[in-house]
């Protein structure tokens, strides 16, 4: 007898990745549009959770109204012997994974950006309430992680109880955060990897360390070190750091090592500290990035929770898209919130003397880390909307960028990279052009061509 057999629809690995577009969706539960939304993992003590109770607070799924989305909150609480409070963010990472198993279901980001979707024809299958999502993920944590004796769950659609368990969970994620601040990439031996995005990104591998959270926020190097000990052949794992090869920039020979590995070859070197060169990967469920501004050589900050415009005319999904995919896009740089607090943040790149540009909610977030000579000179979405006046406030306030303007050019890639790309075949000669006016040259447009070259000789001949 199938685990699933009481569930309207198919549930299992084929289905991991599915997208629902939103004119094929049934209802949307969190999202961009609304504020507030979470989910939770809390360990308790045995007898204080009840094994596969399922509470609902507020409207269940049948009773939503069809195309439209609502505030949401998950909260699990989970009991064992072998249970402890580092595990807590572990275990809300897998509702990821787990949700994604249903048919006509999609889950996307963590913790408080979550945003989740049901199919149409899911729903005109039968699946329409909570009860059936309670029942598949509390079988499918219980069969993959058997240190959880006892699960309960709790959905949420009433918005005042989401808004009180969502102002909790804040108050819970900067607690578990907190704890790694301090430690130093130099202090351990090991680095943990994260591979739970690659059903969307399959080139994408997070590196975590205690000065660079996992990309999604929800995984810090406690996190790794309590799920890679319960779980060691589970989506997180060691990773030996191996050779330091540069240390300002954040790269490990054994980082390298296990990058080619697990993206077969595609991606070659990752340095931590950088958005140049060999930037860390992205899949899409990071919680900001960094984008290069070219015009003023510096860096712009944006969050998902950031509706509006950057101060370069790109909102966040535009710049999302350029940044995910399990690519390395020069001066693009998918990061968690976590990861602005730490004294590794764009390292290489010069820090924040290079950030020039960001939204006022994440400046309020993390302003008790930015150098108290920088702060108030990088500005937000309230002090500018757009290059020119952001080249007017870093002059006024004498920005330390506006020193770099007439000395170096922006950070560029050490080496080029190889891309892998199909073999363009030219003829066997190439046409010939003779008797062109003095200071006259030819210029070669290539569209939408992706070229593999050895070697490339331009030679001058004459007659």
């Amino acid at each position: 007898m199938s685990m699933f057999e009481d569930i309207p629809v198919g549930v299992g690995i084929i289905y991991e990745g599915e997208r629902i577009r939103g004119k094929d969706m049934q209802i949307e539960l969190g999202g961009p549009r609304e504020p507030y939304k979470f989910e939770l993992v809390q360990a308790r003590n045995m007898d204080e959770v009840e094994d596969g109770k399922i509470s609902i607070i507020g409207a269940d799924i049948s009773e939503l109204k069809p195309g439209t989305n609502h505030p949401f909150g998950l909260l699990i609480e989970v009991a064992g012997a072998g249970i402890e409070k580092d595990l807590e963010g572990v275990i809300e990472r897998r509702i990821h994974e787990y949700l994604n198993f249903i048919e006509g279901f999609m889950h996307l980001n963590q913790r408080y950006d979550i945003q989740l979707r049901l199919s149409i024809k899911s729903f005109e299958k039968g699946l329409n309430s909570f009860n059936m999502l309670g029942k598949v993920l509390q079988r499918l944590f219980k069969s993959e992680m058997p240190f959880i004796e006892k699960i309960q769950f709790t959905f949420m659609t009433d918005l005042e109880k989401v808004k009180e368990w969502y102002q909790k969970a804040l108050e819970i994620y900067e607690s578990r955060d907190s704890r790694a601040r301090g430690m130093n990439d130099g202090d351990v031996d090991v680095f943990y990897g994260c591979s739970l995005c690659q059903s969307f990104a399959p080139t994408h591998l997070c590196v975590i360390t205690p000065q660079r959270y996992a990309n999604c926020g929800a995984i810090s190097w406690f996190d790794g070190r309590a799920t890679a000990k319960i779980d060691p052949k589970g989506p997180v794992f060691e990773i030996p750091k191996g050779e330091l090869l540069d240390e300002k920039k954040g790269e490990y020979e054994g980082v390298n090592q296990t990058i080619r590995e697990k993206s077969l070859g595609e991606i070659q070197r990752v340095q931590l500290y950088t958005a140049f060169g060999y930037p860390h990967t992205s899949c899409g469920c990071f919680e900001g990035c960094a984008f290069y501004i070219p015009e003023v050589d510096g860096f712009g900050l944006v969050d998902r929770n950031f509706k509006g415009e950057t101060v370069n005319g790109l909102n966040f999904v535009t710049i999302s898209d350029l940044t995910a995919g399990g690519r390395q896009v020069d001066g693009f740089h998918g990061l968690s919130i976590e990861y602005m607090r730490s004294s590794k943040f764009l390292q290489a790149d010069g820090g924040w003397s290079r950030v020039v540009w960001m939204p006022m909610g994440v400046k309020e977030r993390i302003k008790n880390f930015i150098p108290e000579d920088i702060l108030e000179k990088i500005p937000t979405e309230k002090d500018v909307s757009n290059l020119e006046e952001l080249k007017s406030f870093l002059q006024e306030k004498n920005h330390p960028i506006v020193s770099r303007w007439s000395e170096t050019p922006a950070t560029e890639p050490e080496t080029p990279r190889e891309i892998t790309a199909p073999t363009l075949e030219l003829p066997l000669e190439m046409p010939s052009y003779q008797g062109l006016p003095s200071g006259i040259g030819i210029k070669i447009i290539m569209k939408n061509a992706r070229i593999k070259a050895e070697k490339m000789i331009i030679k001058i001949e004459k007659k």
